[in-house]
């Protein structure tokens, strides 16, 4: 499964175009495949995700960001199915409450972070500041920034500062032992218009259904851009993007869950090794255990 995660690997922004990328793209996989393939998958990182929580040096933390619609729920519950929860935490990522936006943009998100031994999984995340800010920038005057008194300050100097502070953040997570997946789940205009027929249609999908997707689907340029100029942005070796294809659910999650595998494989686990005078005492422990 290599060949995904290299395919749609981001390490340097500089040539990136999300044209160059296809919503309907399977790269040769069947649908009727998608069980027995996903079963090994996740079979393979639940193993690793035990030797991930027991060496307790690294931590996992996986960005899933989308437009509406884009499968970011179906994405995160396949992919993380068969994993233990214990070692598992997800936050969603609303609008900010009043205490963060007493804070700078990233003090939530630092918040939740994973701890080592753990995977962290964040629907929406940082990301949101330099994404939804940047097609309604109104709403940074919520964040009562010096010197922004009007969406008309906030000129090329303020995104570039926002871009190297997700940066620098990051690469801290990364020298400390944070590994960070981030995917965008890449939909196209027509599957999201077919996806949200779907919810209107089915009353068991009514709840998914809010009038402000139609609203937010007029942006979808402006998202477009957004979304493009911040992976260009933010895509590092340490930390690189990856743009998923996202009409085909069952890609998307085969393609996901490869991702993470490939990832977590890279470090090279391995359980922790005792001390002789540990195995020594746990051998005098099994003694006086057999007497019993």
């Amino acid at each position: 499964m290599k060949h995904l995660t290299d395919k749609f690997k981001i390490t340097d922004g500089k040539k990136f175009s999300l044209k160059d990328f296809d919503p309907a793209d399977t790269s040769g996989y069947k649908k009727e495949d998608t069980s027995t393939v996903l079963e090994e998958l996740i079979k393979k990182t639940a193993a690793m995700q035990d030797e991930l929580y027991a060496a307790k040096k690294y931590a996992l933390l996986i960005i899933f960001q989308a437009m509406d619609a884009g499968g970011k729920d179906s994405a995160i519950s396949h992919a993380m199915s068969g994993l233990n929860p214990q070692g598992c935490q997800v936050f969603s990522f609303k609008q900010p409450s009043a205490e963060e936006y007493e804070h700078d943009f990233l003090w939530r998100h630092y918040k939740a972070l994973p701890e080592s031994g753990r995977i962290g999984i964040h629907n929406r995340s940082h990301y949101e500041n330099v994404l939804i800010t940047k097609v309604h920038p109104e709403l940074l005057l919520k964040e009562n920034l010096p010197d922004v008194d009007g969406v008309k300050k906030l000129g090329k100097g303020f995104w570039e500062h926002r871009y190297q502070s997700i940066r620098e953040f990051e690469k801290h997570l990364f020298l400390n032992g944070t590994v960070i997946i981030k995917f965008f789940l890449h939909v196209s205009k027509e599957e999201q218009k077919q996806r949200f027929l779907e919810r209107i249609d089915d009353p068991s999908k009514n709840w998914k259904f809010s009038s402000t997707d139609v609203t937010e689907r007029e942006y979808w340029h402006d998202y477009m851009k957004a979304y493009e100029k911040a992976i260009k942005e933010t895509a590092t070796p340490e930390n690189p993007w990856y743009v998923i294809p996202a009409d085909k659910k069952w890609f998307t999650r085969i393609a996901i869950s490869s991702i993470i595998l490939d990832r977590i494989k890279e470090l090279k686990l391995k359980y922790p090794v005792l001390q002789k005078a540990e195995k020594a005492q746990l051998q005098e422990i099994k003694k006086k255990l057999e007497k019993e």
